[in-house]
């Protein structure tokens, strides 16, 4: 009996597999919302005993969360300066590491986006003009970016409105909040929207988005955040992040 005890106490002291092994949450930019839903679904497949849930939300949002004790495991930022100040606050445990460039698109499903520039936002049909909030969405940075480039910015400032995120944008611009918005390429990419066309917006306009990620300091010891990590990295996920618009980090 007494061995038995022992035994028990000495199992309950060791550090099981629950703590490498258990649930991977990621916080992840709402740019990747389908482009990730699909390698995870792909991932679970290869890996079926790994369980992973993910949220979707602004990067900014997202790193706030996290340096105030959020339980995430793996941050996909769509602007690799926020796991950039993780890393440097000691929150991550990998340098940060780019996983992909995005691109920004203009994209209505009320007129032929793909015939219309950013100087036609001033326009008198266009009344509303939606963004990403450039307070803490990197895609609502780079559109405002693009939009002082192409001279426009001050005389739209009556028709913009914003979205917390870039995929709320998108939806915003899908139930007529606004007539046409500035959304990820990605986004657009995602067969509900690409029935409709869009305008590749000239990345010379604005700063590049480059987009990484980090492991958190809570995931450190998560097995499964760094073998997701390394699946991110591998041909299936790239080939699948191309698919929608992403450009990947050592390609022409």
């Amino acid at each position: 009996m007494h061995l038995r005890a022992l035994l028990l106490t000495l199992l309950l002291l060791l550090p099981g597999p629950a703590a490498a092994n258990g649930p991977l949450t990621i916080a992840a930019a709402s740019d990747l919302r389908f482009a990730l839903d699909e390698i995870l679904d792909a991932y679970r497949e290869a890996y079926p005993d790994d369980r992973v849930r993910v949220t979707y939300g602004s990067s900014g949002r997202m790193t706030t969360q996290i340096l105030n004790g959020a339980p995430y495991d793996l941050f996909f930022s769509a602007d690799i300066a926020y796991p950039q100040t993780l890393h440097a606050e000691g929150h991550a445990v990998t340098e940060p590491e780019v996983y992909a460039i995005g691109r920004i698109v203009l994209w209505s499903n009320r007129m032929d986006a793909s015939e219309r520039t950013l100087e036609d936002l001033t326009r008198d049909d266009i009344r509303r003009v939606a963004i990403a909030s450039p307070t803490h969405a990197p895609y609502g940075v780079r559109a405002m970016e693009a939009l002082k480039a192409a001279g426009v910015w001050d005389e739209l400032q009556p028709k913009i409105v914003n979205g917390d995120n870039i995929a709320q944008t998108a939806r915003m611009v899908q139930a007529g909040g606004a007539d046409i918005g500035i959304i990820a390429l990605s986004l657009a990419e995602f067969p509900d929207l690409a029935e409709h066309p869009h305008y590749l917006i000239d990345d010379a306009l604005h700063e590049p988005l480059t987009q990484g990620f980090v492991i958190t300091r809570r995931g450190a010891d998560n097995d499964t955040a760094h073998r997701f990590a390394e699946y991110m990295n591998g041909d299936n996920a790239r080939e699948i992040m191309r698919r929608y618009g992403f450009e990947m980090p050592g390609s022409e």
